[in-house]
């Protein structure tokens, strides 16, 4: 049931608090360089999208096999890249962006046999680009930084038999995040919740803090002039120095180590984390007094939980499936806490947002075209484009989306 919300929305995506976004969006617009893309936050420059499609869905540009895993696809130039499995093997694979076709592949051993995977099959985590480098990790947590024109391995590290980290049993799933001349995931363990590897040589830069883990990644904001690496651990998120891996703020949000999406950042200082299962939501407020970090808790209720789903923040709405079965797609205010409206026209979805629309992948393998607004869902255009679960968020680059599913991939036209 949609609950009709008189209040004024406040997403212009032009307007002031967002403009530095966006500035930063366009000069990365033809790429789409890691998870969630330019900002990691699946907000992308876009102009000219179809309003509307056809009863069979976009113009189809290509489609090919792809083996099993959830790692999102990337874009760089005439290139795209991404992971899957096959087997007790993954792989690294680079395609043609014009036709799908494969430029290179690098496989290796990733048996899985003592995990629990089940329809978690990996690999979890998406590739990234970092100048000439593509940085992988596989569901065993094995990390390779390769050259990206060729797939040959400059350097590798095996994350959970080198140094001791935490086994997760459905698969390591940390997509990688650069910073400066390094490259930044999770590990766990006593002192190494998250390391620092040096790009060019993979030696370690630093490993620091003890907490546990979860399945989320790590983002970059900025808290008045300062940068703050955020992560989402098992029990708490809290900001750290991404020069050195110092703690520089906690707070907690207990999960059981479920906390999956990676929490949601705002010009405002405003974050907003959502985890499915009993974790539910809440935001902060974050602002620097007198050189540190000052904390404080907004609201926090259990009527926002997203599971594994992509989440938009649109001026003082935040949009995402809610729940870890049935999902309404659902918007709260980010303020509040206040429950906008709730609509079940979709299943779990991953989305991402442009040209003021969003465009939606639901897990029945359904592609739709929706406008939002206070008062709910407008939904322009749906089509049936993928014939098998489908988690992984949408890729966009000028008018081209690219898709997958569990075993397959496709690239279509949205002009």
């Amino acid at each position: 049931m949609q609950r009709q919300h008189t209040k004024v929305f406040q997403y212009k995506l032009c307007g002031l608090c967002l403009s530095w976004v966006f500035l930063s969006i366009a000069a990365n617009a033809q790429s789409w360089p890691q998870w969630g893309g330019p900002q990691r936050n699946f907000i992308v420059e876009a102009k000219g999208l179809s309003e509307t499609w056809p009863a069979s869905g976009p113009k189809r540009l290509w489609g090919r096999a792809l083996g099993e895993g959830h790692s999102s696809i990337i874009v760089d130039g005439d290139r795209l890249y991404t992971m899957y499995s096959r087997g007790e093997q993954e792989f690294v694979v680079a395609l043609d962006r014009g036709t799908g076709k494969t430029i290179w592949e690098k496989g290796y051993a990733a048996p899985t046999t003592e995990m629990k995977l089940f329809t978690e099959k990996g690999p979890h985590a998406t590739p990234l680009i970092a100048g000439d480098l593509l940085i992988t990790v596989g569901v065993t947590s094995k990390l390779h930084a390769l050259e990206k024109q060729t797939g040959k391995v400059v350097w590798s590290h095996d994350l959970w038999r080198e140094y001791g980290g935490t086994v997760k049993d459905r698969g390591y799933s940390c997509s990688p995040l650069a910073y400066k001349n390094t490259v930044i995931v999770t590990v766990g363990g006593p002192g190494q919740s998250l390391m620092a590897f040096n790009l060019k040589t993979g030696a370690v830069v630093w490993k620091k803090q003890s907490f546990r883990i979860s399945f989320s990644a790590p983002t970059l904001i900025n808290v008045d002039g300062q940068e703050q690496l955020l992560m989402a651990f098992a029990d708490d998120v809290a900001g750290l120095d991404p020069n050195n891996g110092e703690l520089l703020w906690r707070h907690p949000h207990p999960c059981h180590g479920f906390n999956i999406i990676a929490p949601v950042w705002g010009a405002d200082n405003i974050l907003f984390i959502s985890s499915a299962y009993e974790c539910g939501s809440r935001a902060l407020q974050l602002r620097q007094t007198g050189g540190k970090t000052i904390v404080k808790e907004l609201w926090a209720n259990q009527r926002m939980r997203v599971h594994h789903g992509t989440i938009i923040r649109l001026g003082d709405l935040v949009f995402g499936s809610n729940g870890s079965g049935p999902a309404p797609l659902t918007a709260v205010n980010i303020k509040t806490g206040e429950v906008v409206w709730q609509d079940r026209v979709f299943p779990k979805a991953n989305f991402v947002y442009a040209d003021e629309k969003l465009i939606l992948l639901d897990e029945d393998g359904q592609l739709a075209l929706v406008r939002l607004s206070p008062q709910g869902v407008k939904v322009l255009a749906k089509a049936a484009v993928l014939e098998h679960t489908a988690w992984t968020p949408p890729t966009l680059v000028g008018s081209n989306l690219y898709l997958r599913d569990r075993r397959t991939i496709v690239a279509l036209d949205l002009r």
